[in-house]
């Protein structure tokens, strides 16, 4: 229902791990990607809350 009015899935709290297999519900897959890209550049060793919103692998 929130994908179909056009909301998203987070809040002040954010994404975390219960809500993380709807994010592409909701998101393109470029858009994934490119937070991705930006986890990447930011956390290469993705040692900041591994495995939490994606897998980077």
């Amino acid at each position: 229902m929130t994908a179909e009015l056009g909301g998203i899935i987070s809040g002040e709290h954010g994404i975390g791990h219960k809500r993380r297999d709807y994010m592409s519900l909701v998101m393109s897959e470029a858009h994934l990607d490119m937070m991705r890209k930006i986890k990447r550049a930011l956390d290469p060793k993705n040692i900041l809350n591994p495995g939490k919103v994606f897998s980077l692998d």
